[in-house]
């Protein structure tokens, strides 16, 4: 079903050019992925660290210019224009917080930016009344405009980053691991908070986390990334039910159960073998050398992201 799309990538690819030992080489951080997002869902995407979540979310922002593909929002392609005006429809919320925020400007200032860039108030006076709101709308006092962002704790900060992205009245939100840098108390605050706000603003969010328990309670659908390609995706219920890659199911059998009990009798999957370096022109299927499951056929030929259940999309050869 492809009704009400919002964001659609197709074949998207990020390479990026590096030199080994005096050679010229490519890392293939994002290695032609298609997807699309439905208008008021949430897309969740996970996978280990260094799978291309992240480069992929800032390349659909065009924060990184992509290498080949196409970006299409709301029927509209938009992987060759100007970005100004989407800048407006499409934000995202940075991972590090403290990072993302200048040290040397205040928080009015840092929320404020986006209103003058876009020039969406006329008046000190109206500035300062949306700075005010936004601060308010994401749980800060109206008295930390005239404060610096190291005067914060973590969750403030991000609170702070929040309330930047939400000043153009954005459609589309990245969220890019928005709560991995947080206490666990702080990260169900800002989940509550983000769900809260996409039902009163009717927002769409990408998010990208490592946690797939927290991706499973937020997500309407989720996609899993395995170096740079998407190797599943599917309805958060479904794919967490009933994972049909061997790369899924080896995630699912790594997270958490606070029931020793119940952990104690699961049996977590174990991947043998090496990961292939994103540089190498690796044949066939990427996850071939620690599949359990791999045949002559995944060394030779790339699988395609085929429809085997109600949308349930696969990437695997023995499927």
């Amino acid at each position: 079903m492809k009704d009400n799309i919002l964001l659609e990538i197709k074949d998207l690819k990020q390479h990026f050019p590096v030199r080994e030992a005096g050679k010229k080489k490519v890392v293939k951080a994002v290695d032609g992925v298609s997807l699309f997002i439905h208008e008021g869902e949430t897309l969740g995407l996970v996978g280990e660290s260094g799978c291309g979540k992240t480069t992929l979310g800032r390349t659909l922002l065009r924060l990184y210019e992509p290498t080949s593909g196409k970006i299409i929002y709301r029927g509209k392609d938009i992987t060759k224009e100007n970005m100004l005006p989407y800048r407006r429809k499409m934000q995202i919320i940075f991972q590090d917080p403290s990072a993302s925020l200048d040290p040397r400007m205040t928080v009015g200032d840092i929320v404020g930016e986006a209103l003058d860039i876009h020039k969406l108030v006329k008046t000190k006076e109206e500035r300062t009344n949306r700075i005010n709101e936004l601060l308010t709308q994401v749980g800060l006092n109206t008295e930390h405009a005239n404060r610096y962002a190291h005067e914060f704790s973590g969750g403030q900060q991000q609170r702070i980053g929040i309330a930047r992205a939400l000043a153009v009245e954005p459609e589309f939100i990245v969220c890019d691991e928005p709560i991995s840098a947080l206490d666990v108390s702080i990260q169900s605050q800002i989940v509550n908070m983000l769900e809260d706000m996409q039902k009163d603003l009717g927002l769409t969010y990408l998010f990208i986390a490592h946690d797939l328990s927290v991706v499973r309670h937020i997500s309407n659908r989720i996609g899993v990334m395995y170096l740079g390609n998407l190797v599943e995706l599917g309805e958060s219920y479904e794919l967490n039910k009933n994972p049909l890659h061997p790369y899924t199911k080896t995630l699912l059998s790594a997270v958490p159960i606070p029931d020793p009990e119940k952990s104690r009798q699961r049996n977590r999957i174990v991947l043998q073998g090496d990961i292939p370096s994103p540089m190498d022109e690796t044949k066939g299927c990427k996850f071939h050398t620690r599949c359990p499951y791999a045949k002559p056929e995944c060394k030779e030929s790339v699988p395609e992201l085929r429809e085997l259940a109600p949308n349930h999309f696969v990437a695997c050869h023995i499927l």
